[in-house]
């Protein structure tokens, strides 16, 4: 649920409101019962907490398989570390 600010139009004192976005916006300001302007905010920046927030994380075990392939390992107990690139070499003839 989002936190709303309003500013009364007689007085000019500020308030927070959390209300769900499907309740009416609150009309009179409760120091002189003036009316209440909803004030328009950038809102707040969103945190990630915890794992799950990464392309990689979600990745199956067939994808991770051919990664590891495709970079030259041919073992699967290999890590990406210490897994080099197989060398290529081309011969002149």
């Amino acid at each position: 649920m989002p936190t709303y600010e309003y500013e009364c139009q007689k007085c000019g004192h500020v308030l927070e409101k959390f209300q769900s976005m499907t309740d009416k916006p609150l009309s009179r300001c409760p120091s002189c019962k003036g009316a209440l302007k909803r004030l328009i905010s950038a809102g707040a920046g969103i945190l990630f907490k915890g794992s799950g927030f990464y392309q990689t994380d979600y990745r199956s075990e067939s994808y991770k398989k051919r990664e590891k392939e495709d970079k030259g390992c041919k073992s699967d107990a290999a890590s990406s570390k210490s897994c080099q690139p197989e060398k290529k070499c081309s011969t002149a003839g």
